[in-house]
């Protein structure tokens, strides 16, 4: 729902400042720069790794740093998310981009912004402010010194947008969500195999599909998404740069947290530990920065282009998040009159769409003319007058209060657990809430938005007639939650959570993940009576699989002659999925083979466009009773790894296969290529089922697509010996130290420090910076 996301090039723009006392005295000293929207002086104290800690007299100041840093570090990529959620692409790009844009716009708040901002408690709408302010006054000194610009700028021959907090509010971000879910389960039941729909997403928690009353199934298809299928924006190699010498010369799921009361640790302490899963292989997904004013003291990983920080610490507590499941969009299908397309059935009797004209301004091109239009559910994806037939869709994100923009400010300002739970309430998006604090109470939360429904589960598509359309929204007070659990730790890893006994038919979703890390994990906290910050880093790096140990309790006992090596491979394994182990690599290239094999057996063809795989645990329920399959998988997996790896088995290794690559999200363009050089951080162990999560990408290769790539382990209350990592780095810009010194850490899983307290930060210095307000106020 939220998806808003440069190392400073040079001191030329800002002034001389004494050093902080403490500070080592190998630091050069930075000019004075005098910015607008400041009420006082700020200093970012950047240390070795990157990290700005931003030193405030005021809250509102202390945000300011943080949008400055992040405009600094990732100018183009909050910039371009930000061009594209407020569909300005065109303007610039040309006309391929019109479309994009005015699926952008159809996903614009339609209600009161001034009523949506009034919502909002005046010290977070402040901070956010403040945030937006010094993004603006990044651009603005960009904007006087083209030197500073990164080089995407430069290449494209763009500038970057100012930025307005009513664009915060407005920009709404529509996204598929599990609208294809819902398309994919009508088809099947138009086929009347609904119940192939567990191979590929089995219900979390179990509970009976029926087609709701009224939908005919045989008249959803794919065309229902309308325009949530016009995929990436085009840009290729056609895409118009400037000249590259000329260019040269001017130089994207889940995851893992846990609480440990004091009670069960080393130190007596709480310790929180938190690795979300996101996507790797482009823009990294958070950027760390330290924000420091009276009455504020907060560290930890933030999405860049949102005000806040996401998973670290303030002095008084720590917290993660991992996601938990709402389901947040419903797809509606419309009856439209037969004689009036601009009409649809809606209670009993014709009801007319909202429209919106929208003339979008297109590069080099007559603007492009775009018709929204609205049902009383939400905003219509695809309009076909030739079928009497519309979609729309309802979603959370389009409701007032919809906007997260101003939810992880009010999480930073809190004080204390009371605090956390007045700020729950300007958070939509569905969370596992972790938190732990110097008093040595830990506690959960689920958070987010429920749409409550006339009827049914969400889970097919409904007809828009009126019947199964929503009545209103819960908050995180109809959601369960624990405060100092009587075991003395908690873990999420995005499995069902919902406490025992909790009525399925108040489930908010039925799409939670297998519980595989999460047993896991498990495990090993209910074994340690005396955890330990090590013992946190190690068991985020853990890669032993459940699921690999249920696949060889399925080894065949007597194989074939050609499945014998892989047999005994597998059988003498530790199920660990390690980079360096050969049966790491055989396991998961036989998986491969026998999840093709199954759906072949499992799947009428006219299904498997449908089911083109089976979720690996419901692959090996299912083989259970296929023995046959199982040892024609092994004997064709053996060869294949032969072919893939080379004949020698004993130089067979996973991470030859599993390989992380980081690349600019723009490559296609061949001067955006050249000018950022592909990171290659080299091969991985584990996948998608192991608490190290490494999941595969899209595409038949084996590249890793996504997991954890930002990492913080806190110890509670003795702040200074907490760690993290973030892959591939704090910057984006190729002459940056900073874009890729997280690369070596973070494949050999070596946690980074995370400087707090004044001394310490100032001891890891390595430069300082002070931003001047335009009118000094003594």
């Amino acid at each position: 729902m939220v998806s808003r996301r440069t190392f400073l090039l040079g001191a030329t723009a800002l002034g001389v400042l004494a050093p902080w006392r403490g500070i080592a005295q190998a630091i050069t000293p930075t000019a004075r720069a005098t910015i607008p929207g400041l009420s006082r002086p700020i200093e970012i104290v950047d240390d070795r790794w990157g990290v700005p800690h931003i030193r405030a007299l005021t809250k509102a100041d202390a945000f300011f740093g943080q949008g400055y840093v992040v405009a600094r570090d990732r100018l183009f990529q909050i910039d371009f998310a930000h061009r594209r959620e407020m569909g300005r692409m065109a303007e610039v790009f040309g006309a391929a981009f019109a479309a994009h844009d005015a699926k952008a716009r159809l996903f614009h708040y339609r209600g009161d912004l001034e009523a949506e901002l009034a919502h909002v408690p005046s010290p977070v709408l402040d901070c956010v402010r403040g945030y937006v302010a010094g993004i603006n006054a990044r651009i603005a000194e960009v904007e006087r010194d083209p030197t500073l610009l990164p080089l995407e700028y430069r290449i494209l021959g763009v500038m970057p947008l100012r930025w307005e907090l009513r664009d915060l509010v407005l920009a709404r971000s529509g996204s598929v969500g599990n609208v294809d879910d819902e398309i994919r389960r009508a088809m099947l039941a138009a086929m009347g195999r609904l119940d192939l729909d567990r191979l590929v997403a089995p219900l979390r928690p179990a509970i009976a599909m029926t087609v709701p009353e009224g939908l005919d199934p045989a008249q959803v298809s794919e065309a229902d998404m309308g325009v949530l299928q016009l995929g990436p924006l085009p840009f290729g190699p056609g895409t118009k740069t400037r000249d590259r010498d000329e260019m040269l010369s001017a130089t994207n799921a889940g995851s893992n947290a846990w609480t440990v009361a004091g009670r069960r640790t080393a130190t007596g302490r709480p310790i929180l530990a938190n690795d979300p899963h996101l996507g790797i292989g482009g823009f990294g997904p958070r950027h760390v920065a330290h924000l420091t004013a009276p009455g504020l003291d907060v560290i930890g990983g933030g999405a860049p282009g949102l005000a806040g920080i996401m998973q670290g610490h303030t002095d008084h507590f720590a917290f993660g998040r991992t996601n938990f499941h709402i389901d947040q969009e419903d797809l509606f299908v419309l009856d439209l009159h037969p004689d009036d397309p601009e009409r649809y059935r809606h209670d009993g009797g014709w009801k007319r769409f909202e429209r919106q004209v929208v003339e979008i301004p297109v590069k080099d091109a007559p603007p492009y003319r775009a018709v929204l239009r609205y049902s009383v559910q939400g905003p219509v994806v695809s309009h076909d007058p030739a079928r009497s037939r519309a979609t729309a869709i309802a979603s959370v994100g389009m409701q007032p209060g919809g906007s997260g923009a101003f939810s992880m400010v009010a999480i930073n300002l809190a004080q204390d657990w009371a605090g956390l739970r007045e700020a729950f309430k300007l958070h939509p998006s569905p969370t596992n809430f972790h938190y732990a604090d110097v008093r040595g109470h830990h506690a959960w939360q689920a958070i987010g938005f429920w749409p409550e429904r006339k009827r049914g589960k969400g889970l097919l598509p409904v007809p828009g007639d009126g019947r199964y359309d929503w009545v209103g929204m819960r908050d995180f007070r109809a959601l369960p939650g624990e405060f100092d659990p009587a075991k003395g730790w908690f873990a999420s890893a995005n499995q069902n959570n919902l406490p025992p006994g909790w009525p399925v038919e108040r489930s908010p979703a039925f799409s939670f993940r297998d519980p595989a890390r999460y047993d896991r994990i498990a495990e090993i906290l209910s074994k340690q009576t005396r955890h330990s910050i090590a013992d946190s880093v190690a068991l985020q790096h853990d890669t032993l699989s459940s699921l690999a140990r249920r696949f060889q309790a399925m080894l065949p006992h007597r194989p074939s002659p050609g499945a014998k090596a892989a047999v005994a491979m597998l059988s003498r394994w530790d199920a660990r999925i390690d980079g360096p182990s050969a049966a790491a690599a055989l396991y998961e290239v036989v998986l491969r083979e026998l999840n093709a094999r199954m759906v072949t057996a499992l799947v009428p063809e006219s299904a498997r466009d449908l089911i083109p795989a089976i979720e690996p645990p419901e692959l090996l329920r299912v083989a259970a009773d296929r023995p046959d399959l199982i040892d024609q998988s092994l004997a064709i997996g053996w060869t294949e790894a032969a072919k893939l790896l080379g004949p020698d088995p004993a130089g067979w290794r996973w991470d030859a296969l599993h390989r992380v690559r980081i690349t600019h999200p723009l490559a296609r363009i061949p001067a955006i290529a050249a000018a950022f050089p592909a990171i290659e951080v080299g091969g991985s162990g584990g996948d998608g089922f192991t608490v190290m999560a490494r999941w595969l990408g899209d595409g038949p290769d084996w590249r890793v697509g996504g997991g954890a790539s930002y990492l913080e382990v806190i110890d509670v209350g003795d702040w200074d010996r907490s760690l993290m990592l973030n892959l591939p780095g704090q910057s984006n810009d190729p002459r940056s130290p900073h874009r890729r010194d997280q690369v070596g850490p973070w494949s050999t899983g070596t946690m980074q420090p995370m400087p707090f307290s004044r001394a310490a930060v100032d001891a890891a210095a390595t430069s300082i910076t002070r931003l001047q307000p335009e009118r000094s106020i003594s």
